[in-house]
C-alpha cells in the first residue's frame, strides 16, 4: 500500500498539523489512512483504543482520518522528566527511564519494533502518511536514527521536506538542509512543500523557483498560515509560551501554572475556545494573580520535581492564599497529587526516590508505583449528574479520608477524586473533563460563567476539514498521492 513520511526543517515547522490536514484529505476522498510517527517526544498523550498511550499529535490524526488510535501509531514515545532524561514508551508501554545519552545507544535496537508497527498499518490501509521529529539535517543524531531518514530508508518510504517561511530563512533552511544530508538520505526527497506564509503568495514565486534551481526538488506547493490549526490541541508546551491574547471585559478569570514539566495542557483548549472565560498560562517568575476565580493545578510528568519547582516559584503561597480568600482550586492528575498532604514516589518511578509535603488542601496521601493506568472512563459529577468523558493516565494510587466525597462517578461503578469541606477545592485524575459540553457548563455554571455547551471534539473536528480544505487549494494533493504510489 501507498506511504508518504512528511519531514521538516526544524521543531514547530507545522508537520503535525499538515499530516492531520492531509488525513483528514484524503479520508475525506474515500481512502483507508493511517497516521504514524516512528519516534516522538512529548509529555501531551493520549490513551488508545489498545489500552496502550501515544502522542497527542497522533491521536489528533487518527481522528482526522476517522479512525480509533492504536499503539501502532507512535510505537516510541519519549516523555521528559528533566533536562536530560525521559520516561520511554515503546509501543503503548512504560520500560523505564532513559538518560539521553544511553537512549541513542539504543535507538537502533528499536528500528524493528517501528518498522513492525509501520508494517501492521501499511497492511490495513490505502494509504499511510508518516511524520518526522525535529529535523533530517541534524545530523550529529543520524547514527541509530529511527525518526527520519533512518526510518524512511529502512521502510522504503519516500519523503517530502517542509520548510517554514513564517521563521524566515526557509530558502536556506530547504537548500542548506539538501546540502548536509547524505546523498542517500537526498535521494528520499521527492519534493518540498512551505508553510505557514502569510500575505500575498506570488512575492515568493521566484524564492520558490530558486530553491527548486538549486536542489532539483519538485515544488509541491506552498500552505499559508491557516488560522484553523488554533483550533486544534497543541503537542509541545512552546506554544503555551506564546500565550493567546484576552478579549476586554469581566469573564471569568481562570490561571494555570505552567509547571517545568506541565503534561496533557490540552484538557484546557475547551476552557481557552469559551467567551466567557479568561484563560491564561501563567509562566515561571510570574505570581499567580490575586483576582483570579478559579485556578487550576495541571498534569505533571515528574510530579515531585514540579511540586519543588512550583514552591520555588512561590505558587504555593499564591495557592494557599487564594484559597483563604475563598477562590476555587482544581487539580486535575498530577495537580490533583499535589494538592493532597504528602506524596511518596519510593521507586523512583518519575525520577529520584523520594517524599514530600503537599499543599495540603485535600485530605488524601498518594503513593506512585504499581502499573500505569492507562483507560477511557465516562461518568457524571458527584454533586451535579452532568456527563463528562475522559481517560486516565497516572501510576499514582491515591487514598484518605478526603476520597469519601468524590469529585467523580464512574459508569458501572467506582468514583474518582476528591472534594474538601467547602465545596472550592477538588481534584481527580481524569484528563479531558472539560470536552464534553455537559459537563463544562454544568463546571462553568458552578464557578459563575456561562458555556457555548458545545462538545470540543466537533469544533477539533470542524477544524480539521476546513484544514483539509486550505490544504486541497494550495497542495498540489495529487502529485503528492502520487509520490505515495512510488509513480
Amino acid at each position: 500500500m501507498a506511504a508518504l513520511m512528511i519531514q521538516g526543517c526544524g521543531s514547530d515547522v507545522g508537520k503535525s498539523v499538515l499530516v492531520a490536514g492531509l488525513c483528514r484529505a484524503f479520508a475525506n476522498r474515500g481512502l483507508t489512512v493511517r497516521p504514524f510517527k516512528p519516534q516522538n517526544m512529548s509529555n501531551n498523550a493520549a490513551v488508545t483504543i489498545d489500552g496502550g498511550e501515544i502522542g497527542r499529535a497522533q491521536a489528533l490524526q487518527a481522528i482526522a482520518c476517522r479512525t480509533p488510535a492504536t499503539v501502532d501509531m507512535n510505537p516510541v514515545l519519549l516523555k521528559p522528566q528533566s533536562d536530560v532524561g525521559a520516561q520511554l514508551i515503546v509501543r503503548g508501554r512504560m520500560e523505564g527511564a532513559w538518560r539521553a545519552g544511553p537512549f541513542q545507544a539504543r535507538k537502533a535496537e528499536l528500528l524493528g519494533v517501528v518498522v513492525d508497527s509501520f508494517q501492521r498499518l501499511r497492511a490495513e490501509s490505502d494509504l499511510v502518511l508518516v511524520e518526522g521529529a525535529g529535523s533530517p539535517a541534524e545530523i550529529n543524531l543520524r547514527r541509530g536514527d529511527i525518526a527520519n531518514m533512518g526510518f524512511a530508508r529502512a521502510a522504503g518510504v519516500p519523503v517530502v521536506l517542509v520548510g517554514d517561511i513564517d521563521r524566515g530563512h526557509v530558502i536556506a533552511a530547504l537548500v542548506g538542509a539538501q546540502a548536509v544530508l547524505d546523498p542517500e538520505d537526498v535521494a528520499m526527497i521527492r519534493g518540498f512543500v512551505i508553510n505557514k506564509f502569510r500575505g500575498d503568495p506570488a512575492l515568493f514565486d521566484a524564492g520558490r523557483a530558486e530553491i527548486v534551481r538549486r536542489t532539483g526538488w519538485p515544488d509541491l506547493g506552498m500552505a499559508p498560515w491557516i488560522a484553523a490549526a488554533r483550533r486544534l490541541p497543541a503537542e509541545d508546551a512552546v506554544t503555551l509560551e506564546r500565550g493567546r491574547a484576552s478579549a476586554g471585559g469581566r469573564r471569568l478569570k481562570i490561571v494555570a501554572p505552567m509547571l517545568s514539566r506541565i503534561a496533557n495542557f490540552d484538557d484546557f483548549d475547551p476552557l481557552r475556545a469559551e467567551p466567557d472565560v479568561d484563560f491564561a498560562f501563567i509562566p515561571p517568575g510570574a505570581a499567580l494573580p490575586g483576582d483570579a476565580d478559579v485556578a487550576i493545578l495541571p498534569g505533571a510528568k515528574a510530579t515531585l520535581a514540579d511540586l519543588a519547582f512550583l514552591r520555588a516559584q512561590g505558587w504555593d503561597v499564591d495557592l494557599i492564599a487564594h484559597a483563604r480568600r475563598g477562590g476555587r482550586i482544581l487539580g486535575v492528575c498530577g495537580g490533583y497529587q499535589m494538592l493532597g498532604r504528602r506524596i511518596a514516589d519510593p521507586d523512583g518511578i518519575e525520577g529520584p526516590a523520594g517524599a514530600a509535603d503537599g499543599l495540603g488542601l485535600l485530605d488524601v496521601e498518594t503513593v506512585l508505583g504499581g502499573d500505569k493506568v492507562l483507560r477511557p472512563v465516562a461518568g457524571a459529577l458527584a454533586d451535579g449528574g452532568a456527563r463528562f468523558d475522559g481517560y486516565e493516565m497516572h501510576v499514582g494510587r491515591t487514598e484518605g479520608p478526603g476520597l469519601a466525597c468524590p469529585f467523580l462517578r464512574f459508569d458501572g461503578g467506582g468514583a474518582d477524586g476528591a472534594v474538601d469541606a467547602t465545596g472550592r477545592i477538588a481534584g481527580a485524575y481524569v484528563h479531558g473533563l472539560f470536552a464534553r459540553g455537559e459537563a463544562r457548563s454544568a463546571l462553568l455554571a458552578r464557578w459563575g460563567a456561562a458555556s457555548t455547551g458545545r462538545d470540543h471534539a466537533a469544533e477539533v473536528d470542524a477544524a480539521l476539514d476546513e484544514i483539509a480544505a486550505v490544504l486541497e487549494a494550495h497542495l498540489d494533493v495529487e502529485a503528492l498521492l502520487a509520490i505515495a504510489r512510488g509513480r
